[in-house]
């Protein structure tokens, strides 16, 4: 399946309504600090995002990923290991509220909240003139993973902080890097943050979707199917977003059995479809075991995942770099033909 180009993945960054609406909202500062960002990922289960539940005990504080990247033409598969703890979970500048609902999938729309004092670099704008500072990166001492095979045929290390980020230093991680069910596990030595903890989950496989296209038509049902894993126990989570070049309106997201296969039903893809497309459309699918740990400032996620993201062909949508993918005609902001 075709994905789409990493500098397309940059220009979302950049026109994408989580960086362009933020500064609006919280005035001229520039919002995300250093801090904020290098593990987000795989904090919730369903879409990767940051979590900043109001109760303290089920806020997402940090999370330890392993994540199975798959080969690609470009190169070879790998594991990758990374993790983060903070001191409180991480504030989102876009609040996203349920439009709509069906089966297991919801359609969701952003509302960007409004600060009449700007929140300066340090905080966020999570609601009308309610700033959230951004938490600090904490030390859980050393923690030692086992599970995880190594390149050299190892099936225990360290991770030490480098940066404010937990990483495998020296160790080449193939894919896969464990086998379906293994047993894996995550110890945290403890530090004046927090005691000693412990993570556990169960390997996966990697996830594989059928079929070489997603076509996303107004009207009708979407229809997704997966090889199902032969250890029961994973979940599916989906994010279909089809404007986010050219600044978020609306996405659907769904968590589902990993049983092999989702409808998204045609309600959700009608309204998501009239809410505006954008250039290069895509859809995320991610298999994933999580455990966790509770933490007096919060919890702590192990999250094993393989993620599949693909291309999305929509009926009429003609996407673009440059005037020359037009034939003749002009290459617009949110990266469609005109």
């Amino acid at each position: 399946m075709r994905t789409v180009p990493s500098r397309l993945h940059r220009t979302a960054a950049r026109l994408g309504v989580a960086a362009a609406l933020s500064v609006a909202a919280c005035g001229t500062d520039a919002s995300p600090a250093a801090d904020a960002s290098a593990t987000d990922v795989a904090t919730d289960r369903a879409t990767g995002d940051g979590a900043t539940d109001a109760s303290v005990g089920d806020a997402v504080i940090g999370t330890f990923q392993v994540q199975l990247v798959a080969p690609t033409d470009a190169g070879a598969g790998y594991t990758s290991v990374v993790g983060r703890v903070q001191n409180g979970a991480t504030p989102q500048a876009i609040v996203w509220e349920t439009a709509a609902t069906g089966g297991d999938c919801k359609l969701l729309t952003p509302r960007v909240p409004f600060c009449t004092t700007p929140c300066g670099g340090s905080a966020v704008c999570v609601e009308n003139d309610t700033c959230v500072p951004y938490p600090t990166a904490q030390t859980v001492g050393t923690v030692h993973v086992t599970g995880v095979r190594t390149a050299d045929g190892m099936t225990a290390f360290d991770l030490n902080p480098v940066a404010n980020t937990y990483q495998p230093l020296g160790a080449a991680l193939p894919y896969p890097a464990f086998a379906e069910g293994d047993a894996i596990r995550f110890e945290a030595s403890g530090s004046p943050f927090a005691a000693a903890f412990a993570l556990e989950t169960r390997g996966i496989a990697p996830l594989a979707l059928a079929g070489s296209a997603i076509n996303l038509q107004s009207g009708q049902d979407l229809a997704l199917t997966w090889t199902a894993p032969a250890v029961a126990g994973s979940r599916i989570a989906v994010r279909l977003d089809i404007s986010h070049h050219g600044g978020t309106r609306g996405k659907i997201e769904c968590d589902t059995a990993d049983d092999g296969s989702l409808t998204i039903e045609a309600n959700l893809v009608t309204r998501l479809v009239a809410l505006g497309v954008a250039g290069f459309p895509t859809i995320v699918v991610t298999r994933s075991n999580v455990g966790s740990a509770a933490l007096p400032a919060g919890r702590v996620q192990l999250n094993v995942n393989s993620v599949v993201e693909t291309a999305v062909t929509i009926p009429g949508l003609r996407s673009c770099t440059g005037d020359s993918d037009c034939d003749g005609g002009t290459c617009r902001a949110d990266l469609t033909c005109q």
